[in-house]
């Protein structure tokens, strides 16, 4: 009969292995999937973005916005 000791050990070791593999497999899936991205895409929706980045500021109600949008500071 196998010792326990050597029985816990050895599923241990199979599951830290397993897990690495899983790692593993996911990091390739992320380098695979940014490697095929467009970057002109990402840039074009970077400045798409940007323009929302601030809500509270577009409305006047926060530093930074344009008051003019405001309606009550127009009254």
């Amino acid at each position: 009969m196998a010792n326990p000791a050597s029985t816990s050990a050895q599923r241990i070791r199979i599951g830290l292995t397993g897990l690495a593999f899983a790692f593993l497999l996911v990091l390739l899936g992320s380098v695979i999937t940014r490697s095929r991205e467009d970057p002109e895409i990402d840039n074009a929706q970077q400045l798409n973005t940007s323009e929302s980045d601030e809500p509270l500021a577009q409305l006047g109600v926060a530093p930074g916005g344009d008051a003019s949008l405001n309606n009550a500071s127009a009254e």
